[in-house]
């Protein structure tokens, strides 16, 4: 893995480089890994490169701050601090790689900075996969955190498993656990601000997660309005590319053809018309 300073923090990330095309008129955009709350690039394991390898495009993973390798947070997060990854952070790390426009894919927080960056970003964000996404405060979700929460401090092999992911595995975790149990954690939404999602999106959502409803999904399917294919896996849980890997890689795959013929046929479109 190599590392890289934004805006003041080192930030490890990695690249997987794709299978040749057969098509080079099809977009190479890359699709970018956005991991859960403490998650980092290696929590991914295999994943990036079975989905650049199956797709053609290459793919870019990143451990945001305070997970993985990457720099410490400077200071406790505040409820806001999705939007802060999402619309100030992503995107100066993805203009020091030289990324203009990408693909995201995001699971569980990451999903939810996928879907931020995506509707502050239309010219950046192609189209969108997101997993397990949270678009508002679920009861089920703020339960789930405050029992992980508390084997986190009972359970010594939580903290094991975890350590071999992090630096500061305190610091991943209890942060991000911390921050979702913020008493006015329980009114966060950014439901208002689907409606501006203009893209292609995959939501794929496990019907047996204890993090979170099939009701994020149908939020976003009627709220984004354009393109919005649901994959519900009924025997997955909150880990579906994890749980469920092959029916996720050729959802992918399928999902990122559709979206880029929709493209190519857009271009031709537009310089025809010239």
């Amino acid at each position: 893995m190599q590392k890289i300073e934004v805006g003041g923090a080192l930030i490890e990330y990695a690249w997987f480089p794709p299978a040749p095309r057969e098509d080079d008129r099809l977009s190479t955009a890359p699709i970018v890994f956005l991991h859960h709350g403490f998650g980092c690039v290696a929590d991914w394991k295999a994943f990036p490169t079975k989905v650049a390898m199956a797709t053609g495009h290459p793919a870019l993973a990143y451990s945001r701050r305070g997970c993985g390798a990457s720099s410490a947070l400077p200071g406790p997060r505040d409820i806001g601090y999705l939007h802060e990854e999402a619309r100030q952070f992503l995107p100066m790390l993805l203009d020091a790689l030289g990324v203009d426009r990408c693909h995201p894919y995001g699971h569980s927080d990451g999903a939810t900075i996928a879907l931020l960056f995506a509707s502050a970003f239309p010219d950046r964000a192609l189209s969108s996969i997101v997993e397990a996404p949270h678009v508002f405060a679920e009861k089920l979700t703020l339960d789930g955190v405050a029992a992980l929460s508390q084997r986190y401090e009972t359970d010594p092999a939580l903290r094991e498993k975890l350590a071999r992911y992090h630096r500061d595995p305190d610091g991943a975790f209890l942060v991000w656990a911390r921050t979702w149990l913020l008493p006015e954690f329980r009114d966060w939404t950014i439901v208002g601000e689907l409606d501006k999602l203009r893209l292609p999106l995959l939501v794929i959502q496990g019907s047996t997660d204890p993090f979170g409803t099939l009701e994020h999904a149908r939020l976003i399917g009627e709220r984004a309005g354009q393109c919005v294919s649901i994959l519900e896996l009924a025997e997955s849980g909150h880990n579906p590319h994890v749980e469920a890997e092959s029916a996720i890689l050729k959802a992918v795959v399928d999902f990122l053809r559709e979206a880029e013929k929709c493209s190519v046929d857009r271009t031709e479109d537009k310089y025809k018309s010239r």
